[in-house]
């Protein structure tokens, strides 16, 4: 790809994923605008605030639209995450967040590609493993203990989370599990973006000593094909340093980054 196509793609994931909000919303959940920001409440973790941009806010104007969101969140006693983007203005936006009691969080690389190559190819897990596809509540359990085994803490929104998406909308998710016998080794899900050409894969943690076996390609490909019998065109992933170099090479495109801003009362 060239940098034209990465900007092209870009743009793409700006006017179309940058202010994604859950639609239809699952239950519990609401969504409400504070100027250019999307915030979305009711969400098992926290909250959640996004925007395709500020509108050109800066100084004060921009402080005290951060500080309305402290003052909410504070107020009901919940978490928040602000989800910056290497590309967002103004450049002092993180320094404004850390003094308002945003706290950074790992930073991911936004990557983006097209579906039909990767659906195109068969995808084969290694011998002894199986993908399935799964809604029931055991199923997802099993998914957040893998998880937490995974990353030794708790993930314990991460059922209730999937359990509410898939009720609200089976037709926009679906949760992949790769196991081994009757353990759970790796699981992913892909979001179908309503009123996009997008799909968005997440998850995709292993357990470490199922690594190195392509089981995250595996997963990757089956989503990929789920994907384009929907009509979707392209992927998006919000990728680790782990997963990076794997989609880059399946030929998705760093396009920017994206570092979770953390409030917490």
């Amino acid at each position: 790809m060239t940098d034209l196509d990465a900007t092209t793609l870009r743009e793409a994931y700006d006017n179309q994923l940058k202010a994604w909000a859950p639609d239809p919303l699952p239950e519990g959940v609401t969504v409400e605008r504070d100027g250019p920001l999307v915030r979305v409440l009711g969400l098992d973790h926290g909250g959640f605030l996004t925007y395709r941009d500020l509108g050109g806010l800066t100084g004060a104007a921009l402080d005290a639209l951060i500080a309305r969101q402290v003052e909410l969140f504070r107020a009901r006693g919940e978490s928040v995450e602000w989800k910056l983007h290497g590309h967002d203005e103004p450049a002092d936006l993180p320094d404004r967040l850390r003094a308002a009691g945003f706290v950074p969080q790992e930073r991911e690389t936004v990557v983006i590609g097209p579906v039909a190559p990767l659906a195109a190819t068969l995808p084969v897990a290694p011998e002894g493993v199986r993908l399935r596809e799964v809604t029931a509540r055991a199923d997802l359990d099993r998914i957040m203990a893998m998880e937490e085994e995974v990353w030794g803490e708790s993930r314990d929104h991460l059922a209730d989370g999937l359990e509410k998406e898939i009720a609200a909308d089976p037709q926009s998710i679906t949760v992949v599990v790769a196991e081994a016998g009757e353990t759970v080794v790796s699981a992913g899900w892909v979001r179908y973006v309503a009123g996009t050409g997008f799909a968005t894969l997440w998850g995709g943690s292993t357990l470490a000593q199922w690594r190195r076996r392509g089981i995250y390609r595996a997963l990757v490909g089956y989503r990929a094909r789920l994907a384009a019998q929907r009509g979707r065109t392209l992927l998006q992933v919000d990728a680790s340093e782990d997963s990076r170099p794997i989609l880059q090479r399946l030929g998705l495109v760093p396009v920017t980054t994206t570092t979770p801003y953390i409030y917490t009362p």
